[in-house]
């Protein structure tokens, strides 16, 4: 989940055209295969220099945006619909939660995101699709993250980017595991980031951590090209591992210049030590578009767990559930941006481009109607953004 408090150093944890044939409806467009690649780089370094591939074509100093897809909100046939649309109305990407439990039990959706983002590759033609995050250190083997990376980027013909977390324990904690304090997460995901990037890089690999171990590993079926991998950073420490093992820093935005301060300069601090390039930024932020506080208290009603007491280490949605429903309305409520207009949209979003000048904006926003304020977001907003 993309969520996050900047003050925290965890997991961020994120109609113009006709509709398409399939899973949505009307015509469906060809698509070009994209062939691969020769050579293949084995090491973090390389992973980087050839996360430019993936942006071909683009130039550096624009911003592209996303739009968020929330499995702890909505079925994952919807999701696929809201992927289908936010292409439709000009978004570059969307950023897809992975969750095992919801954040509350009266109002939620747990859909299994691997699955749902095979289904928006096959949906889609054009847009990035990004996990916003999954944990590769408990549920799942950091090998069997880069096997479904590989898997999701050949569906989606190179267009699939991996974001991982250190994780909560409201997706751990109910399947068993322990879920222990941040340095040892910390350390796992050294592990994890370094097992990922040379699988995904075609290495056969044989790895003895303490934590992890792989032998004689290898992706029998290779991404298409460099699958990028982006790192959830609240805090400076997590920002200084992403800079030195990944190739971007995800971020949740509360107020852009402790952003700024607690993760975008230590990442480039700490890249310019380990003597790599600056990590690029993908920021996200999260808005209510409601006309007044009873409609985004209404649709807030899936996500009002994320700000109860104690989420890191719950287990049980109810238990988060009952604890949001504990705090007044203005206490959750004001922890979020509530917009009900174009004007206001723009505003939330735009320090995000001219403050922190990140590389990808996402766009995590909950309303009543959700397709009618993705065309919003797609017939008003993102032009405003773009000039």
């Amino acid at each position: 989940m993309v969520a996050i408090d900047p003050r925290v150093d965890t997991e961020s944890g994120l109609q113009a055209n006709s509709p398409r044939e399939g899973p949505c409806g009307g015509p469906h467009r060809e698509r070009t295969r994209v062939g691969r690649p020769g050579g293949r780089p084995t090491s973090t370094d390389r992973g980087y220099a050839k996360m430019g591939d993936r942006y071909r074509g683009r130039k550096h100093d624009v911003t592209d945006f996303y739009y968020f897809c929330g499995h702890e909100q909505w079925q994952p046939e919807t999701l696929v619909e809201h992927a289908v649309l936010a292409e439709q109305v000009g978004f570059d990407g969307v950023v897809v939660s992975e969750h095992f439990h919801p954040w509350v039990d009266d109002s939620s959706a747990s859909g299994f995101a691997f699955s749902t983002i095979g289904a928006m590759a096959q949906a889609t033609d054009r847009i990035r699709i990004t996990t916003g995050v999954t944990t590769p250190l408990f549920r799942y083997h950091p090998a069997v993250v880069a096997q479904a990376a590989a898997t999701l980027d050949r569906l989606s013909e190179g267009r699939f980017d991996l974001g991982v977390g250190t994780g909560e324990n409201i997706n751990e904690g109910p399947l068993g595991y322990a879920f222990p304090r941040y340095a040892e997460r910390a350390a796992r995901m050294r592990e994890a980031l370094q097992i990922m990037r040379r699988l995904l890089d075609g290495e056969k690999l044989t790895f003895e951590g303490k934590y992890y171990r792989t032998d004689r590993a290898r992706l029998y079926s290779p991404p298409i090209g460099e699958v990028p991998i982006w790192m959830a950073a609240g805090g400076p420490k997590s920002a200084a591992l992403a800079a030195e093992l990944a190739q971007g820093i995800i971020m949740s935005v509360k107020v852009p210049a402790e952003t700024f301060e607690r993760v975008i300069e230590p990442g480039r601090i700490a890249a310019a030590a380990a003597g790599r390039p600056a990590p690029r930024i993908l920021a996200t932020r999260w808005s209510l578009h409601a006309v007044d506080e009873d409609d985004a208290w209404e649709a807030l009603r899936s996500w009002r767990g994320l700000r109860a007491p104690g989420r890191l280490e719950a287990v049980d949605p109810q238990t988060l559930r009952e604890r949001a429903d504990e705090l007044t309305r203005d206490e959750v409520l004001g922890r979020y941006s509530i917009v009900s207009d174009t004007e206001a949209l723009v505003g939330v979003y735009r320090p995000l481009v001219d403050e922190l000048h990140a590389d990808i904006v996402t766009f995590q926003v909950s309303s009543l109607d959700q397709e009618a304020t993705i065309r919003l977001l797609g017939s008003e907003v993102l032009p405003q953004l773009r000039d």
